[in-house]
């Protein structure tokens, strides 16, 4: 008897299905996994065996053969676990295959039988709902999986802590309660314009670039509140549409970051170190994890001190910045992530900072910021719609009172414009529909905004 269980294996946030095929027979008693397993699934077998010890349950002496199918798509992640452990259930009897059948299952197993969270758990239950089964996932991972529904409404899904409350399930002796969908808490207090005195054109500029999603580059010295401008850059977005939130959100549990299994509704804000690698920041790594710029997704990447960072590292962006998606070449496949993020970065002037501060005179001055500057290629520079300079804030300016207009007020004009944006586009078919200014491609450039004879004379 060959017992099957479904689980998957992923491509980025793409789901591959994968049948998991169980059999045991005569010989030599072995466990054996075939279908291209990394070491982590390799590792499963001891994990299965130790579970089920935990039940009471040992294995048969024979031979035990596990194939992934198809064997030619590399499986990585401790998740197969689960599946393994059914499947071998389900030949000794201990589960019905007939209701198995009808099931997604996903989790890594401990050695006293706990099932442990697992990363890719959403996009795994839209896939499920996709093929009209249900899901079989981690206790801790039910809420993001509870999301996950079709034509016929939500799929049935099963949260299990242990083995051991699965299999009392299906023998009717207990019933696992139904996961309720969870959504990311608001922030307590967003970070608030009011907070940031002076730098009123910096502010300015910081509107323009939430408006139309355009990237923004901040250039000015030391404790000029760059960094402070930036931050406060999602709370004048408007919050993510609830199939952004989708997208972002399967991002984010591919990655093993969706806290309590909570969908993401505030737009993210990453800020990584300017040591960050390029794996880091666009993505790769041994199992092709996504990177900064796709967990920045439909969100702000602030790059602070952008010459510090490599240059491949830089040059490596250019390509993810165009295409709204960071592809990771592997020699077996392309694994691809969705990156469409509003970038602002900030730098200094020169490398002291202090270039145009009288009191603090840069000495090499102007090769300093020559030097400094040329560490970020035209190309990348090309990339950035709006550049700004935020001088200095003046001792009056810290002693004036707070602004009369803060996050509120802006995020409200911002939000008109965004709702501007989403009329003018609706025309247009949804493979091709902008959701911001800044998408827009040459041809839809000159369709829709075509300049009349004095803005072309500007432009050239």
């Amino acid at each position: 008897m060959v017992a099957r269980v479904n689980t998957v294996a992923f491509q980025g946030i793409e789901v591959l299905p994968i049948d998991v095929q169980v059999q045991v027979t005569g010989g030599m008693p072995a466990f054996t996994v075939v279908g291209l397993p990394d070491k982590a699934v390799g590792e499963s077998r001891e994990r299965v065996r130790s579970a089920l010890h935990a039940l009471g349950l040992a294995l048969p002496p024979r031979r035990i053969t596990v194939n992934l199918a198809p064997a030619d798509v590399l499986k990585e992640g401790s998740h197969f676990d689960l599946p393994i452990a059914l499947g071998l259930l389900t030949v000794l009897d201990v589960l019905p295959a007939t209701e198995i059948a009808g099931y997604t299952a996903l989790g890594e197993l401990a050695l006293d039988g706990a099932i442990s969270a697992v990363a890719g758990v959403l996009p795994a239950a839209m896939n499920a709902a996709a093929r009209e089964l249900g899901l079989i996932c981690p206790a801790a991972c039910g809420a993001e999986a509870a999301w996950a529904a079709n034509e016929g409404g939500r799929i049935p899904i099963l949260a299990p802590p242990t083995l051991l409350a699965l299999i009392n399930h299906f023998k009717g002796s207990q019933v696992l309660s139904t996961p309720e969908p969870k959504v990311e808490a608001a922030a307590d207090r967003p970070l608030d314009l009011r907070d940031i005195k002076g730098q009123e054109t910096a502010k300015r500029a910081l509107e323009l670039a939430a408006a139309g999603g355009h990237n923004l580059l901040m250039v000015g010295p030391p404790g000029a509140g760059k960094s402070m401008l930036a931050a406060r850059l999602p709370g004048l977005l408007p919050p993510l549409e609830p199939a952004e939130a989708l997208e972002v959100s399967m991002i984010h549990s591919v990655a093993g970051l969706l806290d309590g299994g909570r969908l993401r509704r505030n737009r993210p804000f990453r800020d990584p170190h300017h040591s960050a690698s390029l794996p880091a920041l666009v993505g790769g790594g041994l199992r092709a994890r996504p990177g900064e710029i796709s967990l920045a997704h439909r969100g702000v990447l602030f790059l602070d001190e952008l010459p510090e960072f490599a240059r491949p590292t830089l040059e490596a962006l250019r390509q993810p910045m165009e295409s709204g998606r960071a592809v990771i070449a592997r020699a077996n496949a392309h694994v691809t992530y969705p990156a469409r993020v509003q970038l602002v970065a900030a730098m200094n002037p020169c490398r002291c900072g202090h270039l145009d501060d009288p009191a603090l005179a840069c000495s090499r001055a102007p090769r300093c910021a020559a030097d400094y500057q040329a560490k970020i290629s035209g190309p990348v520079f090309d990339r950035i719609d709006l550049h700004v300079d935020v001088p200095a804030v003046s001792p009056a300016d810290l002693s004036l009172p707070p602004p009369a207009e803060g996050t509120a007020e802006v995020a409200a004009r911002v939000a008109a414009a965004r709702a501007a944006q989403t009329d003018r586009y609706a025309a247009i078919p949804n493979d091709r529909r902008p959701a911001t200014n800044a998408e827009l491609d040459g041809e839809l450039l000159e369709e829709l905004a075509a300049p009349d004879a004095a803005g072309r004379a500007l432009l050239t």
